[in-house]
């Protein structure tokens, strides 16, 4: 139910902590608004991951740490009220220092989030699956986990690491194991090259994991049961609703002004009918018409 006709939200971070917990992997999609939301959950997605690759991307940015938090937030409470899912927020390095840290992670609770994701990069940060990555120490890193632990109530937090790429992956290993000893309550070991590195992390470190299986990066192709096998619990998807809608798009685009119509990509889009079931149109359109009750007074 649309979340303009039902109660407050409750109990996400415990949800996503239920899904973690099960023995089966759970396929996580990235969105980056309300309706990519909407369209996730209608698909019965269990948990929806807000990417800041593609939230920069919908605002017609860089995924360079350019957002800003406020942009962030906002995106968060749009999704999580309009699709009543848990969220996990990709919150890249932070966004400042300690207080900064502390702030954000207080700001998304209070928009409904259910993790936060924070990394160990130098601003400006990179995506992780290209080179020229820099990071911080790994005590700073522990300093950025420990103002998220100090601010957080009850969301989960996700520790990222991008060691492997840099460093090596001894390194990563080691930052990993250094990050639950803090409190992390998931690690997401970012540009893993192998099924047997996956195996590896999941043989060294003993939180659940998170697994990146973005479109044209570094980790090979593999699917959700196969990061089952390996021990992973959530798989990330974090671009591929925008890099599909993008593609879309542009060629909906080239069609209109090469022809001047779009009448042969009527089958491609959705129904004046879907797109209305889909934001609940009826039901909205029904509690604009309730008519207000009338006194029986004398």
């Amino acid at each position: 139910m649309s979340w303009l006709l039902q109660g407050k939200h409750e109990g996400h971070a415990e949800r996503l902590k239920q899904l973690v917990r099960q023995a089966r992997a759970q396929a996580v999609p990235g969105v980056y608004d309300p309706l990519s939301a909407l369209l996730a959950r209608q698909a019965g997605f269990r948990a929806l991951y807000l990417s800041g690759a593609a939230l920069s991307a919908s605002l017609g940015l860089p995924d360079l740490g350019v957002m800003t938090a406020d942009e962030l937030v906002m995106a968060c409470r749009r999704i999580v009220r309009a699709a009543d899912l848990p969220v996990i927020v990709d919150a890249d390095t932070g966004y400042g220092e300690r207080l900064n840290v502390m702030r954000l992670v207080r700001e998304l609770e209070e928009a409904g989030a259910a993790a936060i994701q924070i990394e160990d990069q130098e601003m400006p940060k990179k995506c992780g699956h290209l080179d020229g990555k820099h990071l911080v120490s790994r005590d700073e890193m522990v300093s950025r986990l420990r103002a998220v632990l100090t601010a957080r109530k009850s969301l989960l937090v996700v520790a990222r690491t991008d060691a492997r790429g840099v460093l090596g992956m001894d390194e990563a290993v080691a930052r990993a194991r250094a990050y639950v000893q803090e409190g992390a309550d998931l690690v997401f070991p970012e540009g893993l090259l192998s099924e047997e590195e996956f195996a590896r992390f999941r043989d060294a470190v003993d939180v659940p994991l998170l697994a990146n299986m973005t479109e044209f990066g570094k980790t090979p192709h593999l699917s959700v049961a196969h990061f089952e096998r390996l021990g992973y619990a959530l798989v990330i998807f974090p671009v591929t609703a925008l890099r599909l809608a993008a593609k879309a798009m542009a060629g909906g685009f080239a069609v209109l002004r090469e022809r001047g119509t779009v009448q042969d990509l009527l089958p491609e889009m959705l129904s004046r009918r879907e797109l209305y079931d889909l934001i609940e149109y009826a039901a909205h359109e029904g509690q604009a018409r309730l008519a207000p009750e009338t006194s029986s007074g004398e």
